[in-house]
């Protein structure tokens, strides 16, 4: 898979006292990208609850390019950065786009999975990782392993 974007909405409730867009709604928005392409492929939480298994994150970084405000047409994306090769830990990064040609964020997430009957990390079940296989990479990814 080459991309997965998707439009945002920019509504009034996500604008801070300075009318731009609050720090907090671009991690909606990584969280959501996060989401929506492993539910469109078949991973919903529903399925995540019945595997036992869900993704949890050690670090969330935005670095804040350009404002947006109101009115602003967004986009983001997702792409692995790196990955063990069992898919156990990986990082991820989403692009904040404002109107098609303005670069207005990068989020970078570092995450693994978590086996939730035991509670500690572990090796996501065949069907995790095939369908964490085939999210986009990142032009310089990398194994860590």
């Amino acid at each position: 898979m080459i991309s997965f974007i998707k439009q945002v909405e920019v509504r009034w409730s996500d604008m801070d006292p300075n009318f731009h867009l609050r720090h907090s709604v671009y991690y909606d928005w990584g969280a959501y990208l996060r989401l929506s392409f492993l539910s469109e492929h078949a991973l919903t939480p529903a399925v995540m609850q019945q595997l036992h298994f869900g993704p949890i994150l050690f670090r969330e970084e935005c670095v804040f390019k350009r404002e947006i405000v109101f009115g602003d047409i967004v986009t983001v994306d997702v792409a692995v950065s790196k990955s063990r090769r069992d898919m156990s830990r990986w990082s991820m990064v989403h692009q904040v786009w404002k109107n098609k040609d303005t670069l207005s964020a990068v989020i970078t997430v570092d995450g693994a999975w978590l086996d939730t009957r035991i509670r500690k990390l572990a090796v996501p079940p065949p069907n995790i990782q095939s369908v964490f296989e085939i999210i986009p990479k990142t032009e310089n990814f990398e194994w860590t392993d």
